[in-house]
This record gives C-alpha cells, sequence and structure tokens, in this order.
C-alpha cells in the first residue's frame, strides 16, 4: 500500500477543507457545532487510533506545547478547554481559504512526508503563512493518517 503523491496532495487539501469547515461551523453554531466537527476531523485525518501524534501547533508554548493526545489537538483548534487555557481555537479563527505549497516531500511504502508552507486566509482577508511539516502512515484499512504535524511561523531575519 504504497503511498502516491496524489495522496498528499488530497490529504494536504482535506485538512485545509476541514480548517475553513470547523471556523463557518463555529460562526453559525459556536463551539457546540465546531467542536464535534473538529472532533471527526481528528479521527479522519490523524493517527491517534494509532498511538500518540507527534504535533507541534504553531501557537502552542510552555509544558502544552506537544499534543500527542486526540484532547490536547481538539483543545488546540476549538479551544475552550480548562486543561489547555492558553488555547484562542486557531481552527475558529474565521478562515475562508487554505492552500499549499510543497518544498519536499518522502515517499517510502506506507510512510511519507510533506514540507512546504500553508497559507490562510480569514474572512477579513488576513493572510497568515506558516512552515508545515507532516508525516503520514497509511493504516491498515488503507488510509492516511498524520502521524506527525510540526508547524511554525517564518523566521523573521
Amino acid at each position: 500500500m504504497t503511498i502516491t503523491e496524489q495522496e498528499l496532495a488530497d490529504a494536504r487539501k482535506a485538512w485545509g477543507d476541514a480548517l475553513v469547515a470547523i471556523a463557518k461551523a463555529y460562526e453559525s453554531g459556536g463551539i457546540d457545532e465546531a467542536r464535534p466537527l473538529a472532533d471527526s476531523v481528528l479521527d479522519a485525518a490523524y493517527g491517534y487510533n494509532m498511538g500518540d501524534v507527534l504535533f507541534k501547533p504553531t501557537l502552542a508554548s510552555g509544558e502544552k506545547t506537544f499534543r500527542p493526545t486526540k484532547k490536547g489537538a481538539l483543545s488546540y483548534f476549538v479551544g475552550h478547554d480548562d486543561d489547555f487555557p492558553l488555547d484562542g481555537g486557531f481552527g475558529i479563527k474565521g478562515w475562508r481559504t487554505c492552500t499549499s505549497e510543497t518544498a519536499a516531500h518522502f515517499i517510502e511504502g506506507d510512510v511519507a512526508m510533506w514540507m512546504g508552507w500553508v497559507t490562510m486566509t480569514d474572512k477579513d482577508g488576513n493572510v497568515t503563512k506558516v512552515d508545515k511539516s507532516w508525516g503520514y502512515k497509511k493504516d491498515a484499512e488503507g488510509t492516511l493518517r498524520i502521524v506527525l504535524h510540526h508547524s511554525s511561523l517564518p523566521y523573521q531575519p
């Protein structure tokens, strides 16, 4: 079950589409609509069902910088979790578009890694561009799962 370049592209597009959907769900129905959607996105895209995910979000710091558990990832995307009081909910920031640009990728059988830039635009036209790396593994059913997600703001010399 070798991963293809098209599967990597499809996974990035699905992730971006899901980010926009979470933002819109929050706007239409608040946290009660956004949280279950984000939870289902994590189930569909990430490998938390296979174990810890190596997740380092863009805007996380201190003891809660790394999010190996689904609970930590959910909080990062939608906030509203007392265990993660600094999380403002990255996924509920009014996103309208999300695109990616590949710098490089590596595929070896059922494992692949991708790095590049992800550019998101919010409802007011503000653009955020992050440096991102994703590691993927195909699970037993042939579904591509994110098992590594590292994101950071570009270095500003």
